[in-house]
């Protein structure tokens, strides 16, 4: 029952008119900064840790943005997830770099798509996905009635998803040895799957090492791109970035380091679209206290 009414929700939402959810979204936000939370509290850390040149003032005003942008990520999420294939097209207002699409296909060794928590990531993979072959790495949910609604939503415009285990690491590099897109976002903390420690806003943040695995054996060429959210409900401004040729560094701290440099250089473009509320810096080095 709990699946149906989920699903339900989301079917709803998706009828809204994109400026009408992020209205909503701004009422939520505002109703998150205003009443204590745990999205309210990690954000908090986060920025302080993130913006230590920021004043109390800032750190108020952008936390409170922050929390609102959140809030239409959830509101948008019925849209972009159920929306047919032309309205989603249109949504996409602008696309800045494709080119280097591209250009990487045209090398042969497929291009490796890397994408942090900012805007609406969900818009990356769909949008592309109806322009490339593309296959996308995904965590599957415990609950597979879930599983069901993400996977077929994610692949509804042609995309191929694979689990975070080895066989869906197996058609990663199937994928790029077919000269497709392959999709990660690896901005998330591996915790037991292990990682590298590498800095990100200046702090050690524990690292996933699969993008530098990938592009050491492939040789394919390395992305950032996402989709950040225009005002007043206008749609998406797709950002396609380089990402520096050091990720291809047989060293795993180098390459990893590569990896953050380029996250954190989009989540800089715009920081109040990034998930501040993740406990990105849950993992420490050995000898350092929790932050959270």
């Amino acid at each position: 029952m709990r699946i149906v009414l989920i699903r339900m929700l989301l079917r709803i939402m998706s009828w809204l008119p994109l400026p009408l959810a992020h209205a909503m979204g701004v009422a939520l936000g505002w109703a998150l900064f205003l009443v204590d939370n745990s999205q309210r509290r990690t954000a908090k850390i986060n920025l302080e840790l993130c913006f230590p040149e920021w004043d109390a003032a800032t750190q108020r005003h952008q936390l409170r943005r922050v929390l609102i942008e959140i809030s239409k990520t959830f509101m948008e999420s019925g849209i972009v997830w159920f929306c047919g294939q032309q309205r989603l097209q249109r949504l996409v207002r602008e696309t800045v770099g494709e080119a280097l699409i591209t250009d990487g296909l045209r090398q042969g060794k497929g291009v490796l798509l890397i994408s942090p928590h900012l805007g609406n990531w969900e818009m990356t993979g769909l949008y592309f996905s109806g322009r490339y072959p593309m296959t996308s790495l995904y965590r599957p949910p415990r609950q597979a009635a879930i599983d069901e609604i993400i996977r077929s939503s994610r692949q509804r415009f042609g995309a191929h998803l694979v689990p975070t285990n080895a066989q869906g690491v197996r058609a990663l590099y199937q994928a790029m040895a077919q000269n497709h897109l392959v999709g990660i976002l690896p901005d998330q903390d591996p915790r037991e799957s292990g990682g590298v420690f590498a800095p990100f806003f200046g702090i050690q943040a524990n690292t996933m090492t699969l993008v530098s695995r990938l592009a050491q054996k492939s040789g394919a060429v390395v992305i950032c791109t996402y989709a950040e959210r225009l005002s007043w409900g206008r749609g998406f401004r797709i950002h396609v970035r380089a990402v520096d040729e050091s990720v291809h560094a047989k060293d795993l701290t180098i390459s990893v380091s590569a990896v953050n440099q380029a996250m954190e250089a989009a989540v800089r473009h715009i920081p109040k679209q990034y998930q501040w509320g993740y406990q990105r810096f849950r993992s420490r080095p050995e000898g350092e206290k929790e932050i959270y």
